[in-house]
């Protein structure tokens, strides 16, 4: 049976030329770049030569560039370390109401801390309400954390827009961007941006998993979060993942190179598959669905289907898609984002995320339509009452 990947926003198949890497540095150069000899030198090396790649992608400095086991400890790392080093100046940290559970745990998690935390609205698209945001802004606002790509929706925030108006309320407050959906669709630039730091992840963007990085402004106050040998400053402490580094920096390379055709593409067959999947009744797409979307990343809401059942009536067929977001999939319940962006109730648990890459083909997008318009009405016939 052919299989059809379209889960992409959960983790991407990694490029051969990175799985091949991956492999030469677990197996030949396995050096600890802590080492100082020519082994610790030849990993270090690899170390350096990713800093220089993500800089260059991000145009920072290789300084700012921190390496972490994945964009969820870039998140923590980020939020916790730049309250904790900051608590003196307030307590107010402003995030969205739809936020990955890497920033919404971690928010909760300073909650208890005694931190107060401002969760903003969204409109039905999924974008903060920038009055909101502007509202919210008060003398003990020290950190701001949106995303720049919703995981579930698709929609792409105003970052520029509310990075502006944070600065000009306080340039001192921070302001942190989880880019792991937007690094490798978009050219993200974090100091044009106003971005102080900003989360991305390995597995994405067809690199390994287990990896991300974080880039933190030479300017801002970060406590660390892990303790150890004191590698990358003291801010990231632990043996660094040389594998999984150099895996990051060849995906990172190889996603930017014809990034614009790569997107063009994608673009393409998601306006293909909406424009098939509308054509079955009851069906809703949430968020927007034209140029200022993320080009791959498709919400689709099946009116009278349990999420659940059509995941796997897919999967039967080899058709691989995910009910959200794959880091609450264990967990099930009911979407904060399709709550958040105020989806009607009978798509709340009957919600399906098509999620392409640049891999996805346009036989791939008829054939799960053409599936879809077999079995929908089929599994309407035994909907739950």
């Amino acid at each position: 049976m052919k299989e059809i990947y379209l889960d992409n926003s959960a983790t991407t198949k990694a490029y051969d030329s990175v799985g091949d890497l991956v492999r030469k540095v677990l197996c030949e150069d396995y050096g600890n770049p802590s080492s100082m000899h020519a082994k610790g030198v030849a990993a270090e090396h690899y170390i350096k030569e990713a800093k220089e790649t993500l800089a260059k992608l991000l145009k920072v400095q290789e300084k700012e560039i921190y390496f972490t086991s994945g964009g969820t400890e870039s998140d923590n790392l980020a939020i916790m370390g730049a309250a904790r080093a900051n608590r003196r100046r307030g307590n107010h940290l402003i995030t969205s109401a739809i936020e990955h559970p890497a920033v919404i745990n971690t928010m909760r998690h300073l909650e208890e801390e005694g931190y107060r935390i401002t969760f903003l609205p969204v409109d039905r698209y999924g974008r903060i309400r920038l009055e909101a945001l502007k509202e919210a802004l008060c003398d003990e606002t020290i950190l701001v954390s949106v995303m720049y790509v919703n995981n579930e929706v698709g929609s792409v925030q105003p970052i520029a827009e509310a990075a502006s108006m944070v600065k000009a309320y306080n340039k001192e407050i921070l302001f942190h961007v989880d880019a792991v959906q937007g690094f490798g669709k978009y050219r993200i630039y974090p100091k044009k941006l106003n971005v102080d730091m900003c989360a991305l992840s390995g597995h994405k963007i067809h690199g390994p998993k287990g990896i991300g990085a974080l880039y933190v402004g030479s300017h801002v106050k970060i406590q660390p979060i892990l303790f150890g040998g004191e590698q990358q400053k003291n801010v990231r402490s632990g043996t660094e993942n040389v594998p999984g580094i150099a895996g990051l920096s060849l995906a990172a390379r190889t996603i930017y190179q014809d990034l614009d055709e790569k997107v063009a593409v994608m673009r393409e067959l998601k306006e293909r598959f909406i424009e098939g999947v509308q054509k079955i009744e009851n069906t809703t797409i949430h968020g927007l669905y034209d140029e200022t979307a993320a080009p791959h990343i498709i919400s689709v809401g099946f009116a009278g289907i349990r999420s659940e059942v059509l995941l796997h009536a897919l999967e039967e067929k080899g058709i691989y898609v995910s009910s959200g977001s794959a880091c609450a999939s264990n967990h099930p319940q009911v979407s904060g984002v399709l709550k958040g962006i105020g989806a009607e109730q009978e798509y709340l648990d009957a919600t399906l995320r098509f999620s392409l890459s640049e891999f996805t083909t346009q036989e791939e997008i008829d054939e799960t339509l053409e599936t879809l318009y077999n079995i929908v009405p089929v599994l309407r016939k035994y909907t739950r009452h």
